[in-house]
């Protein structure tokens, strides 16, 4: 039972830290658009 519960969260934990990494890239990828449309 313990062992599934890590296994769980840590899945839940990767998740999370690809989502961050995705808003953190789109966020970049806009900011280099509106430098270049200036």
């Amino acid at each position: 039972m313990l062992i599934r519960a890590l296994l769980v969260l840590s899945v839940f934990g990767l998740s999370a830290c690809e989502t961050v990494k995705g808003v953190g890239r789109d966020i970049t990828n806009a900011g280099e658009a509106v430098s270049d449309a200036l």
